[in-house]
């Protein structure tokens, strides 16, 4: 028997997702299986968000790769920055990746997104993304496990403008 998954989370009607934003991210593995326990499958979706970031000019702030799911804060560079095609490329590159190795869908249907206020801090949530595998128990420690990252900050100042605001 062949299940499917057919509910995609919406887009909130009258939102525009063009032009200067900040989105937290979440992306689930197809029927949330841990495809993600593979290192060069978690490599490779890590190395084409980065990339598709740069082209579509977004910036990484902060991504988690779990088992199942991934976690990620973009933030758009330019009026045009539009978070769909920007979605939808990813998505679209690593599915057709992982599908010619194992034969099977890597991604549930749609994302989930949640864009941030103005007067949310944007370190208080990458702080929740890279700290994610310790509230998980997979490491114990900031900085130990190896799919979260950023492609903005180094992990030295991030511990310092944490230590501010604690």
């Amino acid at each position: 028997m062949i299940f499917m998954i057919v509910k995609r989370p919406r887009r909130l009607d009258g939102v525009s997702y063009v032009g200067y934003h900040r989105y937290f991210l979440t992306i689930c593995t197809d029927f949330r299986r841990r495809l993600f326990t593979d290192a060069a499958v978690a490599s490779g979706v890590v190395d084409q968000l980065l990339r598709t970031a740069a082209f579509l000019d977004f910036a990484v702030l902060a991504y988690c790769v779990m088992p199942d799911h991934l976690h990620a804060l973009v933030e758009a560079k330019s009026e045009q920055s539009d978070l769909q095609p920007f979605m939808k490329r990813f998505k679209q590159i690593t599915g057709f990746t992982y599908r010619q190795d194992a034969k099977r869908h890597l991604w549930q249907p749609g994302y989930h997104e949640r864009i941030l206020r103005d007067d949310e801090a944007t370190e208080t949530v990458v702080r929740y993304v890279l700290e994610n595998p310790i509230r998980s128990g997979l490491t114990s420690a900031l900085g130990d496990y190896p799919f979260a990252g950023s492609g903005v900050y180094d992990l030295e100042g991030l511990r310092t403008a944490w230590e501010r605001q604690t």
